[in-house]
């Protein structure tokens, strides 16, 4: 066996070091963009959209070598930036709500509806202590024999489901849904001034512990941080649910709140030309559960969505982990 000497050695292991370091040999370990300039996300203003775009960013950034950047606007006013190219990613797209607008878009060869980011649920809720409190309390229906347990401060004699804001389409449904329930005896529909009025009324009556009936919709931060139950409502059915819907529904039966699942909306012209990213938005989504706790953490701790990102990047990794090849979780995961 030849011995090297000492100053051979050195020489080796300077040689060794330079060829694990060169640009050849790290290429496997180091992303190139597909696409030449930033990734534009769309920033819609709740929080669901904000978090998605905080992890989609860090993971395109650091995962596939990306710079991106986020434009804030309204739902509209970005499906046609969406259109023209001016973003290239809106994180979060509910095609029932923007119907016709969105299907045009995508007739014309403009977007792409891709992947499945979560499901959205409506319904009505009781706090958990209040379930307990009334074991017996399980369905909507139920609701009958518990008008005390719920008083309407403005009208003793009956019981009050605290609805949506003042002039939000849901109004109409659940005023259907209390005649179809046979309620509107025995309860009356509130309808508070504004978003943040009906959250303020939830949050402090959850506070004090009192009984409370309310409306709302998931994902959101305020299910995710409360402890929520959700009463039981019969199967859903499509025509009961388009009469409901309607103002001049009749003879409203009660049904399950129809299931929304919402999309990433993609520029058609950037989908072509970033396939890798492509797959990327088509395999991304997150169960339930994953994004109520996220967006509760994001309540509780009074945290930014670029924060909130963060967490979910380091409390899921079994959920992110499937949305992108080994190489590029292996990138992202080095950067948490």
């Amino acid at each position: 066996m030849r011995v090297m000497k000492a100053p051979q050695r050195l020489l080796v292991a300077l040689a060794t070091i330079l060829f694990l370091w060169s640009p050849m040999t790290h290429a496997a370990s180091t992303a190139q963009c597909e696409v030449s300039t930033p990734v534009r996300f769309s920033g819609l203003n709740w929080e669901s959209n904000l978090l998605l775009a905080g992890i989609e960013r860090f993971i395109v950034e650091h995962g596939y070598g990306c710079k991106t950047s986020v434009e804030i606007g309204e739902t509209l006013a970005m499906l046609a930036a969406l259109q023209r190219g001016d973003v290239d990613v809106t994180p979060e797209v509910w095609p029932s709500q923007i119907g016709e607008a969105w299907e045009k878009a995508q007739k014309a060869g403009k977007v792409l509806a891709v992947g499945h980011v979560f499901d959205a649920t409506e319904g009505w809720y009781i706090p958990r202590y209040t379930a307990e409190r009334y074991p017996d309390l399980k369905s909507a229906t139920d609701l009958a024999r518990y008008a005390k347990a719920f008083a309407d401060p403005e009208d003793p004699e009956k019981g009050r489901v605290l609805g949506c804001p003042a002039g939000w389409t849901c109004g109409t449904l659940n005023t259907n849904m209390l005649k179809a329930l046979k309620l509107e005896d025995q309860y009356t529909m509130f309808a508070p001034g504004s978003g943040a009025a009906q959250k303020a009324a939830i949050v402090s009556a959850y506070k004090r512990k009192r009984d409370i009936v309310f409306y709302y919709w998931t994902p959101t931060p305020l299910v995710g941080s409360l402890d929520l139950v959700k009463l039981q409502l019969p199967p859903f059915d499509q025509a009961a649910y388009t009469c409901i819907t309607d103002p001049k529904c009749a003879n409203p039966v009660p049904t399950e709140f129809k299931p929304s699942k919402a999309v990433t909306g993609l520029n058609a012209q950037f989908a072509k030309q970033a396939p890798q990213l492509h797959a990327f938005f088509e395999k991304l989504h997150l169960p339930s559960a994953v994004i109520d706790d996220t967006l509760g953490w994001l309540e509780n701790e009074g945290a930014e969505p670029e924060e909130a990102a963060l967490y979910f990047l380091r409390t899921y990794p079994k959920v992110w982990h499937t949305w992108v090849p080994a190489d590029v979780a292996e990138r992202v995961q080095a950067k948490l």
